[in-house]
């Protein structure tokens, strides 16, 4: 039986050797507050690539100091932070797998010290610093830092990059109307609060050529929020300016859980996306059963599968897929003897 979990899926001349993905999933390793890679992300990100895993997406990466979640994220912001990553990529592609980077800014949600930015004035949550909200300098100069980000992902030799769009970050808040109270060319309409982002999409892809996904929000949850079919229009767009992939998740902008939780419960919004749109799309959310993946890929309803906690919990899931599909894999020759 042909399993579409392990079958190549090539994206703009990239070629992806399975449909399994690394989530990116945020670390808060870097011990000096420097931004740069260390040897927890080389053992960490490496041994899921030995695992086989198609494509590795890096972190959330931060593209200024004040765009960190925490002051123990990764970040792009320096040219200092090139060479650690060309070496991080390196150790990834060398067992086979394709590497990517999300390139991302925390907005409201920065927890590091000093002014932190965002829309609009209006806090997190009740225990969080109100942002100073964001003049045409701020935004002018937050977008290129996107699009610099962008160059030094390009010099660190990744495969793919991703925009970090959403879980209630920066790029996020200006999409939904619940953060964004601008009176200005980027707020107001879905058209307006959409700007942002299409001008970071198209700098980026002034200065990329390679794959570019885009991982969004698809609801907010709350009745004023956004819905998947507001979310439908910016994908348009979007797929419009040159991005290859959507990243389905949702929730993050308000301080509270999703309803229904469970294994694949975001599944219907990448379905939905993908068939209405008709661009490539990734599905994430508690996916841990190998035959659940093969049935989402083969029904159609997403191109890849990301896979987060599952794969910190078992850095070698693509191995243990493959024996429950029935797939025969190779392994790194290493690890040969003990692989069947």
């Amino acid at each position: 039986m042909n399993m579409k979990l392990f079958a190549p899926l090539d994206i703009r001349g990239v070629e992806l050797k399975n449909r399994i993905v690394m989530s990116p999933m945020c670390m808060y390793s870097c011990e000096d507050e420097s931004g740069r890679v260390t040897d927890f992300h080389k053992v960490h990100y490496a041994s899921r690539a030995a695992g086989q895993v198609g494509l590795i997406v890096v972190e959330a990466t931060a593209v200024s100091p004040e765009g960190r979640i925490s002051v123990n994220d990764l970040g792009l912001w320096d040219d200092g932070h090139v060479d650690g990553l060309r070496e991080l990529v390196g150790l990834i592609r060398s067992f086979g797998s394709k590497a990517g980077i999300q390139i991302a800014h925390a907005g409201r949600k920065s927890t590091v010290p000093g002014t932190i930015i965002a829309p609009s004035a209006i806090a997190f949550n009740d225990k969080s610093p109100v942002p100073v909200e964001m003049d045409a300098d701020r935004i002018r100069d937050t977008r290129e830092k996107f699009v610099q980000a962008a160059v030094r992902a390009a010099r660190a030799g990744f495969d793919v990059i991703e925009i970090h769009a959403a879980h209630g970050y920066l790029i996020h808040e200006f999409l939904s109307p619940l953060s964004n109270r601008s009176e200005d060319e980027y707020g107001g309409s879905a058209a307006n609060r959409f700007r942002f982002l299409g001008e970071i999409i198209e700098g980026v892809r002034s200065v990329w050529q390679g794959p570019l996904f885009v991982r969004i929000s698809a609801s907010d949850y709350h009745p004023e929020g956004l819905s998947v079919e507001d979310v439908l229009y910016f994908v348009g767009e979007m797929k419009r300016r040159g991005v290859d992939l959507i990243d389905c998740s949702s929730g993050g902008l308000l301080p509270v859980a999703p309803p229904g939780v469970g294994p694949g419960y975001q599944v219907a919004f990448s379905s939905r996306i993908r068939r209405e749109t008709g661009i490539l799309t990734g599905t994430v959310g508690m996916i841990a059963d190998p035959w659940q993946a093969e049935t989402i890929l083969s029904s159609e309803q997403a191109d890849l599968v990301f896979l987060g906690r599952e794969l910190l919990r078992d850095p070698y899931w693509p191995r243990r897929a493959a024996k429950e599909l029935g797939v025969v894999i190779e392994p790194p020759r290493q690890y040969q003897r003990g692989w069947v």
